[in-house]
């Protein structure tokens, strides 16, 4: 039989207060206000942003920090008024009354944010980014501040769904090192090495960032529709593993992404099926990467979701979204 416990519903309550604030792409403000009022209660903590709207958090003095990176922006388009974040013992979902009907939370990555804010609270030395746009393509990270993160000693992003993937390659590109991977200790939280799709952390290699990076599952399931749910047992088990490379992994970690060749056959299909989505996505901004692939996935049979991301992330780095100011600026 579940019992009630009021502890861990109480520990979820910062959560539930992220999942409320809508934060669409280009539309991050509330969130970045938001995460603003909270870290600056903060003693020790340092706030700054950039020209494109990103959000770098420094707490403490050091030689060296450990950094945790998220990204502010949800792909969902409906969060009605009354949008309220329902938890149970086990999940979270949200729901609204008036139109009866299950609603994204956002988790991917509100999830992420939480995990890096009940972090900030518990340690003296740390490094937080938050970045804006990812879902259209990784907008923020293509355009950060790279040397922030030089006196970092790694990179972890919590923006996966799940409860057991630590990425260490996306798109052909590896992301840390074997030193790091193994000072993980990831295999006793129950995570297993795989790769991915593209996120912040690709977008700030490709950068020449050359320190280990690695995005973990942070328990979120059915991410970008409106039957998203958090699991929370599987979100603490991604907290308690950030926690332990934080304890643990006092080092820089330095890497430098290897590359690997692409599959060959299959560049002309590529191009193809760029060619076919710009022009679907010039006509309407509507489609995600997985509505892409199960579109076209027939037509160009070779093509794996990996490329799909590849696309879609080109289509949004040759038409960016439009720049806002925020009230500090770095260069």
């Amino acid at each position: 039989m579940l019992t009630f416990n009021p502890q861990k519903r109480k520990i979820m309550e910062l959560l539930k207060k992220l999942y409320q604030i809508y934060s669409p792409s280009g539309k991050e403000r509330a969130m970045t206000k938001f995460i603003w009022d909270y870290v600056k209660r903060i003693p020790g903590v340092k706030l700054e942003t950039d020209k494109i709207g990103n959000l770098y958090i420094t707490k403490g003095d050091a030689e060296s920090y450990p950094c945790i990176a998220a990204h502010l922006d949800q792909v969902q388009r409906l969060h009605s008024k009354d949008f309220t974040a329902i938890e149970t013992e086990e999940i979270i979902f949200g729901y609204s009354s008036r139109n009866k009907r299950q609603e994204g939370l956002g988790a991917d990555d509100k999830n992420g944010i939480w995990i890096a804010l009940k972090c900030l609270e518990k340690y003296k030395i740390l490094k937080l980014a938050f970045f804006v746009s990812e879902e259209k393509g990784c907008v923020g990270s293509e355009n950060a501040v790279i040397d922030f993160f030089a006196n970092c000693r790694f990179v972890i992003e919590p923006d996966r769904k799940g409860c057991q993937d630590i990425i260490t390659e996306i798109n052909w590109t590896s992301l840390c090192s074997p030193d790091f991977l193994k000072a993980t200790g990831h295999e006793k939280f129950g995570y297993k090495e795989t790769d991915g799709m593209m996120t912040d952390i690709l977008a700030l290699k490709e950068k020449g960032l050359g320190i280990s990076c690695v995005n973990l599952s942070c328990g979120y399931y059915e991410p970008h529709t409106d039957h998203e749910v958090t699991v929370k047992e599987d979100l603490m088990g991604c907290l308690r593993l950030v926690e332990h490379i934080i304890g643990n992994c006092t080092e820089t970690y330095p890497h430098q992404p290897e590359i690997q060749g692409r599959r060959e056959g299959i560049y002309d299909e590529f191009d193809e099926a760029a060619d076919e989505i710009f022009a679907l996505l010039d006509q309407e901004d509507i489609w995600n990467v997985e509505d892409l692939y199960y579109m076209y996935h027939s037509v160009f049979p070779d093509l794996n979701m990996e490329d799909y991301q590849r696309i879609y992330t080109e289509y949004y780095n040759l038409y960016p979204m439009e720049e806002h100011e925020d009230e500090k600026i770095l260069s």
